[in-house]
């Protein structure tokens, strides 16, 4: 059975809370937090770097200890030291964990003075009343529990079953070369929301072509990462994969190819917008093509589809019913950003806080990216878990970024900083130390649970500052782990137009911050958007690809984003009049 990174991720992310919980050494924690981050962030199969006998520990974060246990989980499955913790701490108490304001120590306080060890314990108690009668907690952080407790299961029932976009690449990337290669195949092709590049995927679809002696369908249901076969056919298979994700496979005639892929891209509403167009045409349109009575007059290619009802081609990362089909009509859909169109990463960390690599390391990745300039956004003072730096730190890194400048041309690396948003909306670090820099990044990491005005208003105060620049991961989620903190994205990008500030939409698969819908909202009102990786490693630089996908999804074009311009037009869009 295939163990793919995100379960292994997940088993370090077990150990890790589990740890937290029994009160273990915080190094012992982070380098858990750490291995979870680097695997779930990697572009190849770690698996396969197990079978092919590289040396994991060359990874970031991951020494010889940790990469024994990726080997141990590739090789059975199963993690000795996670067992060993779970059986000394009561299972339901990691889930308390994911209840907005509960770290590690309230939980075990709750469970020691309460007898709490799962989330509908924890509902009961907070409804009876009985949690503001716990020392350290009180009426306020009963009801925000509450609050945490609807949203979630909410989000659980929307997010039931379904995979970061990212992991489900890992798993179809394999699936994909495996059966491109089986003989006789033709076009195969991942459709669904995975081709839309929705941030979360349900299952795969797959449409293929294939020689009429080709064995496909039953070396489909034969592939090795196969848990269950649900259903076997002659043109379609389902089966189940051992991560418990879906996998569909049609077989269509090449004649019918663009048809089927269009419409199993969807989205459903989409599709029902085309349908109605070539019902105004006279044209049926469905998987099997574009019909004029019996007559099949496209469906070879989706173009062929499109230009049946005189439309351009469609991005399948804009098919959502989101005006995309009015555009068409009009002529007037994006000209799409691309990832050949970005000249610079303007989040990055390194070594000097919470990053995995030094500067020079960061810096010769980014230049072997080809970009033209990079920077370094180490945290300033108050994130103390990343060991941020205060003023004195960050005129050290200044001085060490100008003399790595003046021994390179090709890159430029920019001095900057992340810096915290205080919860007076003041910055973590002096303006004195802020005006040496070419690009202050701000952002929020504590008190996350201010009413939906204070936090507003927190940023807007900040945005005033004129050292200011760029708004980090505005809302603070974390796809399927935390929810967005509240605020009024409006107001805030209102003022940030005003300002002359930007809004950051942070790569990392797992922020995807801004979402796509927001990012819209952004364009349409004129603000404009740094995509950033916000790389803690080299590999993050990779990052880029998921943030111009959530890009796209947004309709962004070049001009809407800030840094594909050259450094000398950056430096003026910096430049706060």
């Amino acid at each position: 059975m295939p163990i793919h990174n995100s379960a292994i991720a997940e088993m370090f992310g077990k150990v890790a809370d589990l740890l937290d919980i029994s009160n273990a050494d915080e190094f012992r924690i982070r380098a858990y937090r750490t291995a979870a981050q680097t695997i779930s962030s990697l572009t190849r199969s770690a698996a396969e770097m197990v079978k092919a006998k590289e040396d994991l520990s060359e990874l970031p974060g991951i020494g010889k200890s940790l990469a024994g246990k990726i080997k141990e989980i590739v090789e059975t499955g199963s993690l000795t030291r996670l067992k060993e913790l779970e059986n000394q701490v009561p299972a339901g108490l990691v889930s308390l964990m994911k209840v907005s304001g509960l770290g590690p120590r309230k939980v075990l306080t709750l469970h020691n003075q309460l007898g709490i060890s799962s989330r509908q314990e924890l509902e009961k108690a907070a409804k009876a009343g009985r949690i503001r009668e716990v020392p350290g907690f009180g009426e306020k952080t009963e009801h925000a529990i509450i609050v945490s407790l609807e949203r979630q299961a909410s989000r659980t029932r929307e997010e039931e079953g379904r995979l970061r976009f990212v992991a489900a690449e890992q798993i179809s990337r394999p699936l994909l070369s495996y059966l491109r290669k089986i003989k006789g195949a033709g076009l195969v092709e991942v459709a669904g929301s995975f081709r839309r590049k929705c941030e979360m995927v349900a299952d795969l679809d797959l449409v293929a072509t294939c020689s009429k002696d080709s064995e496909m369908m039953d070396l489909f249901t034969q592939y090795e990462d196969v848990e269950r076969v649900i259903s076997r056919g002659r043109t379609r298979s389902s089966v189940t994969l051992h991560s418990g994700l879906q996998v569909d496979l049609r077989i269509v005639p090449p004649s019918s190819y663009g048809a089927a892929l269009l419409y199993f891209t969807g989205s459903k509403s989409h599709n029902i917008a085309i349908r109605r167009l070539g019902q105004k045409k006279g044209l049926k349109i469905n998987e099997y093509g574009v019909f004029r009575g019996n007559r099949q007059v496209a469906g070879k290619t989706e173009e062929d589809v499109y230009h049946s009802i005189e439309l351009p081609y469609i991005a399948a990362e804009l098919r959502e019913d989101r005006g995309e089909i009015e555009a068409a009509l009009e002529h007037d859909l994006p000209d799409l950003i691309d990832l050949k169109d970005i000249k610079g990463d303007l989040q990055a960390h390194t070594t000097a806080t919470d990053g995995k690599f030094t500067l020079e390391e960061m810096a010769e990745a980014a230049s072997a990216r080809g970009y033209e300039y990079f920077a370094i956004t180490d945290h300033s003072k108050r994130v103390a878990m990343a060991k941020g730096l205060d003023a004195r730190g960050l005129a050290r890194q200044i001085k060490e970024i100008e003399q790595l400048n003046s021994r390179q041309s090709k890159l430029r690396i920019l001095k900057s900083s992340e810096v915290d948003i205080l919860d007076d909306g003041s910055l973590d670090l002096p303006d004195d130390i802020l005006k040496e820099l070419d690009l202050v990044v701000g952002s929020i990491h504590y008190n996350f649970n201010l009413s939906k005005n204070r936090q507003t208003e927190r940023i807007l105060r900040a945005m005033d500052n004129r050292c200011f620049n760029i708004l980090a991961h505005p809302t603070g989620r974390r796809v399927g782990k935390r929810e967005p903190y509240e605020i009024d994205l409006r107001r805030i990008l209102k003022a940030a137009r005003e300002n002359q500030c930007y809004v950051e939409l942070n790569a990392q698969p797992e922020r995807l911050d801004l979402r796509d819908v927001q990012v819209r909202m952004a364009k349409e009102m004129g603000v404009k958007v740094a995509i950033s990786t916000d790389a803690h490693s080299v590999t993050d630089l990779e990052h880029m690809r998921f943030g111009i996908a959530e890009a796209q999804r947004g309709w962004l074009e070049r001009d809407d984003v800030i840094n594909t311009r050259s450094w000398d037009e950056l430096k003026t869009l910096l430049r706060r009049q």
